[in-house]
């Protein structure tokens, strides 16, 4: 389906994306990963050929970009935009023809859309009246409208409460599911681990971390214990037998420096803290998340 080679693109004195290798294929679900400014964008721009790279190879099963490639291609972008005073109908079949659906097609089409989504009474309205989630959904709507064969979503689920991400989430599996290669970035961790394959992360322009989420985690070993309590956690950083801490107010993930430490490290909380859950897990991919790139960023706790 797609695969990239070596990209780099430089704007002036600042590399943006230098050396970024991916492959994704149909029926995968692909994460784009990576702290604030660290190209994320910039590498999905330059993928659909919104900007040229300096270096690099891009093809779409095995050619060169090009205009039916573009029509092939489903794409949400970061920065949102509607046309505000147009009606929310219109403005899906509006966008909708400029991939190359019939009118009446694209209308029936957005009527299930809209549906789907939960704002079918909202089809005659215009998008400035909407909320902000609902004009999101619009958007997503048209960027899957025409059935694509790649779907690229740059934070998908950015203004959804957890009702319309479990929503989205189930849309866009039922989506792989018709053999459609997605590709998604965010901030959100937990996301990215109940839906990912593969996954590329970032870091300053260069890829740091990529591969199949499954084996990502078994290399970071199995000597991590989440933890739900009551009281404070604080201490929970300076036992001996932890070496890495992630503590939040009522949870907190800890990597042990030998996981056979972990009944040790049990006795240690009694007395101290009410234990709702202690379980010994893979590391979360927050924690690689944190552990590769460092904590030059914040991705939302689980």
């Amino acid at each position: 389906m797609l695969n990239v080679s070596n990209l780099r693109k430089e704007f002036d004195t600042i590399v943006a994306v230098d050396g970024v290798s991916l492959t994704v294929n149909r029926g995968e679900v692909f994460g784009l990963l990576g702290p604030n400014g660290a190209g994320k964008t910039t590498t999905i721009r330059t993928i659909l050929n919104i900007i040229k790279p300096d270096e690099g190879t891009i093809t779409f099963d095995g050619l060169p970009f090009n205009e039916r490639t573009w029509n092939a291609i489903g794409y949400l972008p970061e920065e949102r935009g509607l046309y505000r005073k147009s009606k929310v109908l219109n403005t899906i079949v509006y966008f909708a023809t400029l991939k190359g659906v019939e009118p009446k097609e694209a209308r029936r089409r957005g009527h299930g859309w809209l549906e789907r989504f939960e704002i079918l009474d909202r089809a005659q309205a215009k998008v400035e009246e909407l909320s902000k989630g609902n004009q999101q959904k619009i958007q997503l709507i048209i960027s899957l409208l025409h059935q694509p064969q790649l779907l690229v979503l740059d934070e998908p689920f950015s203004g959804f409460d957890p009702v319309n991400q479990i929503l989205l989430k189930d849309i866009l599996l039922d989506i792989r599911k018709q053999n459609t290669a997605i590709i998604f970035s965010t901030h959100q961790m937990e996301q990215v681990e109940k839906m990912c394959d593969n996954i590329c992360l970032i870091n300053k322009g260069r890829p740091v971390l990529s591969g199949s989420l499954r084996q990502i985690k078994q290399q970071y070993g199995k000597n991590s214990v989440h933890i739900d309590f009551e009281g404070e956690g604080g201490f929970l950083k300076d036992l001996p037998m932890v070496k890495k801490a992630d503590v939040y107010q009522n949870y907190c993930e800890l990597e042990l420096h030998d996981i056979r430490q972990s009944g040790e490290l049990l006795a240690k909380l009694n007395g101290h803290l009410l234990i709702r859950r202690y379980e010994i897990v893979e590391p979360s991919l927050n924690s690689i998340f944190l552990d590769v790139v460092g904590h030059q960023t914040s991705p939302v706790a689980p």
